[in-house]
This record gives C-alpha cells, sequence and structure tokens, in this order.
C-alpha cells in the first residue's frame, strides 16, 4: 500500500461515519462484558448521538460556515487575473448512461461556475486533477464538459496530480512557464481556505471563488431540520477540511 492510499484508508477511518460505527462496535463489545458494561453503553449512546447530531443539517451548516469561506469574489479581483484554475473534485466512473467517465456532482458545482466565470472575464482556463484511483484524468475530463456543454475553451491541462496540494504545485509550474501568476481558483465555500492557501504556498497571487456558499441556515419546512445523508458528509467535508487545514499550517501538506 502506498502512503497516498494509505492517507485514503486513515481518512476514512477517522471521518464520520466510519469513526463512530467503530465507536459503536467497540461499546457493544465493552457491553457484553460484565465488568466493563456501563463504559459500553456509554460509548454506544454517545457515538449514536454524536453521529445523529452530525447528520442534522442546522450542525451540519455552522460546521460547513466555521471551516470555509463564505466571500464572494469581488469583479475587481476578477479584472485584475490572469487565469481561471478550476480543480477537479471527483468524477462518476464509467457511467453507465454516458458510456464514459463524467464529471461528478462537485466537479459539476466548480465547473459551471468557473464556465460563469470564464464567459464573464474571458479569461484563459486552466483545469487540474489526475487518476486518483484509475480511468480517466480528471481534467480531461473537466476540459471535455467545459467545451462540449458549456462551450468554454480550456488551454492548459494539468492531469498528474492526486491531492490538493499537486494541483497547486503542478499547476504553478504551467502558469509560470506561461508567465502568469495571478490566479482565480474555483473552489468549494468549504475548502476556500486550504486551496488559497496551498496555491499561495505554490507562489501564485491567490483569489478564490467559492462556490455552494451555505445560507443562514433557515428551512422552508421543519422536516428539512431532521438528519440527512447530505447533512452528514456536510459534516464530514468540514471535519476534514479543518483537519486538513491544520496539518497545513504544520507543514504536513499531501491533502
Amino acid at each position: 500500500m502506498d502512503l497516498f492510499i494509505a492517507k485514503k484508508f486513515i481518512t476514512a477511518l477517522i471521518l464520520p461515519p466510519t469513526s463512530f460505527l467503530l465507536i459503536t462496535v467497540l461499546g457493544l463489545l465493552f457491553a457484553f462484558s460484565r465488568r466493563y458494561r456501563g463504559t459500553g453503553l456509554v460509548l454506544v449512546a454517545a457515538s449514536t448521538a454524536a453521529l445523529m447530531a452530525l447528520a442534522t443539517p442546522w450542525v451540519a451548516g455552522h460546521l460547513v460556515r466555521f471551516a470555509g469561506e463564505r466571500a464572494l469574489i469581488a469583479d475587481a479581483d476578477l479584472s485584475t487575473a490572469e487565469v481561471i484554475v478550476i480543480p477537479s473534485a471527483g468524477t462518476r466512473r464509467s457511467a453507465l448512461e454516458y458510456g464514459k467517465d463524467v464529471a461528478g456532482g462537485m466537479s459539476m458545482d466548480r465547473i459551471r461556475y468557473g464556465a460563469y466565470l470564464a464567459r464573464k472575464s474571458r479569461l484563459p482556463v486552466l483545469v487540474t486533477g489526475g487518476q486518483v484511483y484509475g480511468g480517466t484524468a480528471e481534467a480531461e475530463v473537466l476540459r471535455d464538459t467545459l467545451e462540449t456543454d458549456f462551450s468554454i475553451p480550456v488551454k492548459w491541462v494539468e492531469s498528474r496530480s492526486r491531492n490538493t496540494h499537486e494541483n497547486a504545485v503542478f499547476s504553478a509550474r504551467i502558469l509560470r512557464e506561461a508567465g502568469l501568476s495571478r490566479v482565480v481558483v474555483v473552489t468549494h465555500a468549504v475548502d476556500a481556505r486550504r486551496f488559497r492557501r496551498e496555491f499561495e504556498l505554490a507562489g501564485l497571487d491567490v483569489r478564490v471563488a467559492a462556490t455552494s456558499i451555505p445560507g443562514s441556515g433557515t428551512a422552508d419546512h421543519w422536516v428539512q431540520h431532521l438528519p440527512s445523508a447530505v447533512a452528514l458528509q456536510g459534516s464530514a467535508m468540514a471535519i476534514y477540511e479543518l483537519f486538513a487545514y491544520i496539518a497545513l499550517l504544520l507543514g504536513l501538506n499531501g491533502a
């Protein structure tokens, strides 16, 4: 197992729901022991309650807002930039209805907003993202989607990177060769802070264009406040970003 896969495996164990499910299993094992029955029941109750809380939109929304950035990119920042960078955020491998790899939901968020900004600013576009687990390089999928579905030409394709750190480093190399340094990085609000820092460390002058910016947390109906898989995913992403940003500040790149 190489280091990249090992990091992915450890991350999956640490993040919810896996971490809380493992605590629940441990608690159940303790509960079968007369000596540790009380401890086991406490672990089961605590992990279940925490998992339920993280699955509520209210908790997820607060975590996402705390972990990320909510500011919109200003027209002045867009006008002084030289290039728009769109990092991939995953693909759907071998999508049956298309017969090929296609952009996943989060990648489509970035593609859509990146296309809007590119059309508005007329800036050239660089897409970045390699083969994480296999299949077509994610940057190539982004390029095909932008050019075919949005009629936005892509000037540079960085198809080697497998994480945010490599997105920044490999993109910076391409742009430096082109004599460019002022970039607009299109990403999600939840990971905007880390993307900004990674691209700055790569030597670029960065403006972040965040998409999927969380709102105020209000809902149209009380049912929308109930726990959901979508909210749990948001909590997991926010927790991941908080840990990853702390690791970045400590000099542990590679998320």
